[in-house]
């Protein structure tokens, strides 16, 4: 009997640690499972993509290509056009009529994210 408890207990905390160490290892942690480094990019890139049909556009340090999106913007694309290939962030959140975008548009505009603007270097 006595050795059915030791074995019955080793067994137990076999166990125990086995759930512990799986538990606390994820694939996140492996480097080579680790994400890619975000892409930066310059603004001498960002100002070649200035045309409806190849619209980037930066928005709070990050940039967008949202050339799919203008024909579902709600608003003719031609309010866009000129911000294409440019820092957009005043005009995303004032609308140019001083309205924000809602939190709908914001989680929309995430789907587009390519990368960062690269700061300039002086």
């Amino acid at each position: 009997m006595r050795r059915l408890y030791i074995c019955a207990t080793a067994v137990f905390w076999l166990l125990v640690a086995t759930v512990a160490i799986v538990g606390n290892w994820s694939p996140a942690a492996d480097p080579a499972s680790a994400p890619a480094p975000e892409r930066l990019i310059p603004v001498a890139e960002l100002a070649k993509h200035a045309l409806p049909n190849d619209c980037w556009m930066a928005i709070r340090g990050v940039v967008h290509d949202v050339s799919a999106y203008l024909p579902e913007h709600p608003s003719r694309p031609s309010v866009v056009v000129p911000w294409c290939g440019r820092e957009a962030t005043e005009a995303y959140e004032t609308k140019t009529r001083g309205r924000p975008h809602s939190a709908q548009a914001d989680e929309l505009l995430a789907r587009y994210r390519i990368g960062r603007l690269a700061a300039e270097r002086p």
